[in-house]
């Protein structure tokens, strides 16, 4: 999954030592713990060299296991789920998504009715233990921390991200996308349900069920992107003592990359 995922090409890759890329194969599952471990044994080998790790991401919810430990929910309730699956596959994944609205109203607002993963995860949760995943992810914000770092948070006004958003898009359709999802698609292993639900691959795989045009699939990606940049600026809040870089549209990598030293330098 290397067009969708924006994967660091060879060039950067040689240029500078990257870590936690192409450690598990599209059709397996992948967890936040597993990631945590993969991340811990990196940063004990970079700083063993005498160098700063860098943790980039997207995906605010690793960053934040990573940098302060897991959310400590109760563990899968393999009876409790599979009931829970099979409600879904009968009556609707919208169903079960009315009922965790309303034992966990926030999730009910952050989850979509259509991501039966979750929906069962949070619904499984507060009948394991009659707490809600909200109030559960509430006394995991505690502040404490795994490791002394600094955040740094790139920002960029609206107008300007979903422009940039859309040309990403258009890049990555121009790079291939659609054709990488295909070969992904005939591999003999099918994909994980976390890959397959991945924006950019979701949507075309959608596109090769016949459920929607090319040029619909597209747009929806771009529609999707601009949803999870909004889902992650609210996922920010959560980390105290950010670093905010306000980026102008013609601002460069070199610029950008000194303002964040200097500031740095002087923290």
């Amino acid at each position: 999954m290397d067009i969708g995922t924006a994967k660091p090409s060879p060039e950067d890759r040689a240029e500078a030592p990257h870590h936690c890329i192409d450690i598990v194969e599209p059709s397996e599952s992948f967890s936040v713990a597993q990631y945590v471990e993969h991340a811990d044994r990196a940063i004990e080998a970079i700083r063993s060299d005498g160098a700063i790790p860098l943790a980039v991401g997207g995906t605010s919810l690793y960053i934040k296991a990573l940098s302060e430990g897991l959310f400590e929910g109760p563990s899968a309730d393999p009876e409790i789920r599979a009931e829970l699956l099979a409600r879904a596959e009968a009556e609707g994944p919208a169903a079960l998504h009315a009922e965790l609205a309303a034992a966990d109203p926030e999730s009910g607002q952050r989850i979509h009715p259509n991501d039966t993963r979750r929906i069962v995860r949070g619904l499984e949760v507060f009948r394991s233990c009659g707490k809600s995943l909200t109030e559960l992810q509430k006394q995991w914000d505690s502040g404490e921390k795994r490791y002394d770092c600094v955040f740094i948070g790139l920002r960029r006004e609206k107008p300007d991200q979903s422009g940039r958003i859309n040309a990403r898009v258009r890049r990555m359709v121009q790079a291939g996308l659609t054709d990488e999802v295909r070969s992904l698609l005939d591999e003999p292993e099918p994909l994980s349900p976390t890959a397959a639900q991945a924006v950019g691959y979701a949507e075309l795989i959608a596109h090769f069920q016949g459920l929607c045009s090319l040029d619909e699939a597209i747009e929806q990606i771009k529609i999707n992107t601009r949803r999870l940049a909004k889902k992650q600026r609210t996922w920010h809040r959560r980390f105290e003592g950010i670093q905010w870089f306000d980026l102008a549209p013609d601002a460069t990598v070199e610029e950008t990359a000194r303002r964040i030293v200097e500031r740095i330098e002087f923290t």
